[in-house]
């Protein structure tokens, strides 16, 4: 009886981890288009919520997700609480599966040949087929750990029976309620599946090893015990995703308590539901509770969202929110939306830097306080650049890579720029009244008000700072250029000077700093807004946005790149 109970159960936590897994590979991309996409409203983030759970066979998984795509900025708090609710309903989807086709059909004799076409393509292919075959095996294994789960469930129901436990309806009724309701959310905490979980009460109700009222009990306990994980999630992040952690905690918490207080009148509604339908066997009776009080708690909750959501705000307040708070484990998660926050956090430091770039621009020297937010700035670029180069070391697709590698080219120019800033000025030798001024002033100036409009038009509570820096990246380029070209033909015009003897070297050498300086801050500009502003591969460059032809730098341009 126990080797069949634990081996059954391991072999359906197993395949659970294949099937999330694969599913997760294989729609990681399209995850992050859903759900940034699709998701407008309650009722949208509810719908999509609930079908990608369903999808991917994990509340865990979406909600880890959505933790992430909130720390991301890729969804608001309010689009995560909707998605939240959904994902709590579309794990319902499990109940279903196991009670339908694990127990009625029972697939477990077609599953090993599943299980070998699985194994053969995560073998012998690549890419999607590789992660199909994932799942293909994880879906065999499931059916099979349901056979062994069965197997197990009914002796032990042969040997203990339904009195073995507490009882509902016995003296202390409420107590033991309270029991077997722990009883559910400690199963589901120490198996770390909520699905795991259900499919063993499942089996337990179908063998009757125990009732109807026990195992509704013991499944509303299941439900709180995916909190546990949401809050691990959030241990650490961003205070956006300790909110949508504590989302769901709450929609637990509320969604237990009414079907507790409901539970006798509940369970008469679904037994009448499912006479009507010709379906009252006991799997079938539990799934449909389970979906019926999770759809309950979303009744509840759904028209009060909004204030729901601002209570939250005002519990967990957020301060001062750093360029990588996008840069959390639940992000790194999957690759799409761990590039996105990864583009996310440069274009943030981007925006920070902005007023201190604009003032240099316009030919100030950095103060004290500017020079401390480069300082930020360069530490949280070194913090993007490694949590990229983690993101390398899993399996990736071909344009992961390549989105990855135009992330570093941003970074880097982001890197060059914030050390350019935080360098001593070349005016500090030049005079007001040089030539130099005259022919080139209006260029960077343009530039430095189109950058400090940057800093004071964007919202980093939006998802529209990536947008702003890639606008910014065509102004730049433009500027870029002229720059450029006045740094070529003002360079050749000083020396002449010098040889003519109407210069002396000194004046000449600090013009020739100034236009070099110049000319390197708005090229870094320029280049990394151009890799944020469109990080798609393969997508063919304007004939405007390729690189300049450059001369070599000059010798004291120390951190030139190669152009």
């Amino acid at each position: 009886m126990i080797v069949a109970l634990l081996g059954g159960l391991g072999l359906f936590l197993l395949g659970m981890v294949l099937l999330t897994d694969g599913l997760k590979a294989m729609a990681g991309a399209a995850l992050r288009g859903i759900l940034t996409r699709m998701v407008a409203g309650p009722l949208s983030g509810v719908g999509w919520g609930a079908l990608l759970t369903a999808l991917v066979q994990s509340s865990t998984a979406t909600t880890l997700t959505t933790v992430g795509f909130v720390s991301a900025g890729l969804l608001t708090f309010t689009q995560a609480v909707s998605v939240i609710f959904g994902a709590n309903l579309g794990t319902t989807s499990t109940g279903w599966i196991v009670s339908q086709l694990g127990m009625k059909i029972s697939l477990g004799g077609v599953s090993p040949p599943l299980v070998l076409v699985g194994v053969a393509l995560r073998l012998l292919c690549r890419g999607r087929a590789a992660h199909a075959g994932t799942a293909i095996a994880g879906f065999g294994l499931l059916f099979i750990g349901i056979d062994m789960l069965q197997v197990g469930m009914s002796t032990a129901a042969a040997r203990l029976g339904p009195d073995a436990i507490p009882s509902a309806t016995a003296a202390g009724g409420f107590s033991a309620r309270l029991l077997l309701v722990g009883i559910g959310f400690l199963m589901t905490v120490v198996m770390q599946s909520s699905s795991a979980s259900m499919a063993t009460t499942l089996a337990a109700v179908s063998s009757g090893a125990i009732g109807l009222e026990q195992a509704a009990l013991i499944a509303i306990g299941q439900n709180i015990g995916t909190t546990p994980t949401a809050v691990a999630a959030a241990i650490g992040a961003p205070a956006a995703a300790k909110r949508t952690a504590l989302a769901h905690v709450l929609f637990n918490v509320v969604t237990a308590a009414a079907a507790l207080l409901l539970l006798p009148l509940m369970l008469s509604a679904v037994q009448r539901a499912a006479q009507a339908i010709g379906e009252s066997d006991a799997p079938t009776l539990l799934a449909m509770f389970h979906t019926a009080f999770n759809l309950l708690g979303i009744l509840i909750l759904l028209p009060l969202i909004k204030p729901f959501a601002r209570g939250i705000e005002r519990l967990i307040p957020e301060h001062y929110r750093p360029p990588t708070r996008f840069l959390t484990p639940a992000v790194a998660e999957i690759g799409p939306v761990a590039q996105e926050a990864a583009r996310r956090a440069i274009a943030q430091v981007l925006v920070e830097i902005a007023p201190v770039a604009a003032t240099r621009l316009r030919g100030s020297n950095a103060d004290p306080a500017a020079l401390n937010r480069l300082s930020r700035a360069e530490e949280a670029l070194k913090e993007v650049q490694d949590f990229i180069h983690r993101l390398g070391r899993s399996t990736q697709h071909a344009v992961e890579v390549q989105r990855q590698e135009a992330l570093l080219h941003a970074e880097e120019h982001a890197s060059r720029l914030v050390a350019a800033l935080a360098e001593p000025g070349p005016w500090r030798h030049h005079g007001q009244d040089d030539a130099v001024a005259t022919h080139t002033a209006h260029a960077p100036a343009a530039l430095a008000d189109a950058v400090g409009s940057l800093a004071r038009d964007t919202d980093d509570s939006a998802a529209d700072v990536p947008g702003a820096v890639g606008a910014l990246a065509a102004r730049a380029e433009t500027t870029s250029r002229a720059i450029a070209e006045a740094r070529r033909t003002e360079r050749h015009a000083a020396l002449r000077d010098v040889a003519s003897g109407r210069l002396s070297p000194e004046s000449a050498a600090a013009r020739i700093d100034v236009l070099l300086w110049t000319d390197r801050a708005a090229y870094h500009l320029w280049r990394a807004c151009h890799y944020l502003a469109d990080p798609t591969p393969g997508k063919p460059e304007s004939p405007h946005s390729q690189p300049r032809a450059e001369e070599p730098p000059h010798p004291s341009d120390t951190s030139a790149t190669s152009r």
